[in-house]
């Protein structure tokens, strides 16, 4: 494992395959993209967090957290919040493993 002057451990590939599972990892990367396209799709659309407040009625705060990745929404609130911005979640395949 490589480490930084200071002694911390490095955040890289192999830092993660030592401390996390293989489905860790992908779900964390699943969340990942999830916030990213959330925030994208705001940015976009021109909108702040308090303009999405008004839209989706879901508090400013809230969606900063979920735009943190800090919070875990029940997907009723992810729904609207994308709704808001004329989107939704879609079942799709994931790519392949190999």
């Amino acid at each position: 494992m490589n480490y930084t002057k200071s002694g911390c451990p490095i955040w890289d590939a192999e830092f993660e395959k030592e401390y996390f599972t293989p489905e860790e990892i992908a779900a964390s990367n699943l969340r990942v993209e999830l916030i990213t396209a959330m925030i994208q799709a705001r940015r976009e659309k021109g909108l702040s967090q308090r303009d999405l407040e008004e839209l989706s009625g879901i508090k400013q705060p809230q969606i900063a957290r979920m735009e943190k990745g800090d919070s875990n929404p029940q997907l009723d609130t992810l729904l609207k919040v994308l709704a808001a911005m004329g989107k939704t979640l879609a079942i799709v395949p994931l790519p392949s493993r190999t």
